[in-house]
């Protein structure tokens, strides 16, 4: 009790600092947590939670705030937890109970399931007292019934006329999209009329007050496309805190760009890019490597700030990554352009265990199952976070543009700041390949470090890095070696260094061949790619 009370002295007093703009979320990365899913009291049965069955595990935000310590240490600066609003609580509906928190009823009331007042506050605290962020996610667009006909009075707006009347949606068609139910007969979500001049106003007092309670720091808006652009920036306006809204797509860009900037969100969930990543490194799958190089140039082109969107491979409404593809080096490949293009990096909790759910629900599984097991993908998203805090903390590099140097069907590198990536969709197998140069801004005998092995590299004549892959498609991070000097990084290790071979006028060739100590699998030696 004494630990709650201090926490809450400590929210108290940080509360209004920490309200955070756009700029300061900019350099953030979020863990994202199913608050039912991610942790259990002492002494619960941890096999017990089976997702399939659609109902309610145990996690808590106070199990939350006691396994903070998985989430810091492997370098995240914020996390993203499911609705804190009471959610519909009745009989067990078709699709199972609230567990996930999308469910609303009464948004003023905050969800039993998940604990208390007091215990929001003390996990908004924690974080806070960490430097770190919170992020919570709102429902606006509807309600939870389990009837077309439902009694309003169980909701915050409690008059029929603060809804549109049923109508099941007519996809494509955008005012029906709009003013239609989101879900089905058997559960619908009655949809609020969000021009109505009541429910604005209601909104905002409520949002306000949301946020000023209980310290919330960014906002995730699900849904945002089922309500009219114009009703968020008032709304974010008066929640005083960066929003990103969710606007379901796919590689098309232009369609998702318009809800971003003065006249809808300050960031969007980057599908283009999930749906990129997806093209291009899938195995099995197209591996169309231009879908990505397409998606880049045209996010750079559209949206008006490709700095604060939302880069994820997975999340709750997703099939997992894992499930896609059971070759691990696909999700290292893309983690890497995850963490290190331009936007904020997202994870989902679970995609560090190789969770491979196929969908809602059961892409939803219980994180405790796993013993908080620091895998190799845990490592890796460990040391991604790790470079890139200290380039943000350190140097411009969160304000530079992604510019890629070379691509192939086979991969693509990118540089970004003094960070040159390189990713490759060949998968684990070892392949016998061809050479592709790459061109750098190095100068010749300029030397990098691969951050993911510490094994330094001497560049060649004219800046070139000519790579191949004949040992397995495990990406690199080259860095130039001054640079990181107190990032902690590859800094206790006296690297070997290598250095080229005979080149032509126009290239050089590197080779590695080394154990990447955090992706021990398939793919163990490299002498890498394209």
């Amino acid at each position: 009790m004494l630990a709650i009370l201090i926490s809450i002295i400590i929210f108290a007093l940080l509360n209004s600092a920490l309200a955070a703009s756009a700029e300061q979320w900019r350099g953030r990365s979020i863990y994202q947590i199913v608050t039912d899913r991610f942790a259990l009291p002492a002494g619960v049965d941890i096999n017990a939670c089976d997702p399939g069955k659609q109902t309610w595990c145990g996690g808590t935000w106070k199990t939350i705030r006691d396994n903070l310590d998985y989430i810091q240490d492997a370098g995240f600066t914020a996390v993203w937890i499911s609705p804190v609003n009471e959610n519909y609580d009745g009989p067990r509906s078709p699709y199972g109970d609230a567990y996930h928190g999308y469910w609303s009823a009464d948004v003023s009331k905050l969800n039993g399931h998940f604990g208390t007042a007091e215990d929001l506050k003390a996990l908004s605290a924690e974080l806070h007292r960490r430097n770190m962020y919170l992020m919570v996610d709102v429902v606006i667009n509807n309600v939870m019934a389990i009837t077309t006909t439902p009694d309003f009075s169980n909701y915050m707006f409690k008059d029929q006329s603060m809804y549109h009347q049923y109508c099941p949606i007519q996809w494509g068609n955008i005012t029906s999209e709009q003013r239609c139910w989101l879900g089905d007969e058997k559960v619908p979500l009655p949809d609020l009329d969000t021009r109505n001049p009541t429910v604005i106003e209601q909104y905002g007092k409520w949002i306000q007050n949301l946020v000023e309670e209980y310290g919330i720091d960014g906002l995730r808006i699900d849904a945002a496309q089922h309500v009219q652009m114009d009703f968020w920036p008032p709304f974010c306006a008066t929640a005083g805190v960066f929003c990103m809204g969710e606007v379901f797509g796919g590689l098309e860009v232009d369609e998702i760009a318009q809800y971003q900037g003065p006249l809808g969100f300050d960031s969007v969930l980057n599908f283009p890019m999930y749906s990129a990543l997806v093209e291009a490194f899938a195995i099995p799958g197209p591996q169309n490597i231009t879908a990505l190089t397409h998606v880049l140039a045209k996010s750079k082109e559209k949206f008006k700030d490709t700095g604060l969107l939302g880069n994820f491979l997975e999340n709750h409404d997703l099939p997992r990554w894992h499930n896609r593809t059971v070759d691990p080096q696909s999700l290292y490949n893309a983690m890497v352009l995850c963490f290190l293009t331009e936007g904020i990096p997202i994870v989902y909790y679970g995609q560090e265990q190789y969770f491979s759910g196929s969908g809602d629900p059961y892409n939803r599984e219980a994180l405790w199952t796993s013993a908080y097991e620091r895998t190799d993908a845990y490592n890796l998203m460990s040391t991604l976070n790790q470079l890139r805090n200290f380039l943000i903390n350190n140097t411009d590099w969160l304000l530079q543009e992604t510019e890629i140097l070379t691509s192939s069907p086979h991969g693509i590198a990118i540089k970004k700041g003094d960070v040159i990536s390189v990713t490759t969709n060949i998968g684990s197998p070892p392949q016998e390949g061809t050479h592709i140069a790459i061109p750098s801004p190095y100068e010749a005998s300029t030397a990098t470090t691969n951050i993911l092995t510490c094994q330094q590299w001497v560049v060649g004549a004219r800046g070139m890095l000519d790579v191949e892959y004949t040992k397995g498609g495990v990406p690199f991070i080259l860095v130039p070696t001054h640079s990181l000097k107190n990032s902690g990084l590859c800094e206790q290790i006296s690297p070997k260094t290598v250095t080229a071979r005979p080149i032509s006028a126009t290239q050089c060739s590197i080779h590695l061949v080394t154990i990447l100590p955090a992706i021990s699998l398939l793919a163990l030696s490299v002498a890498f790619l394209f």
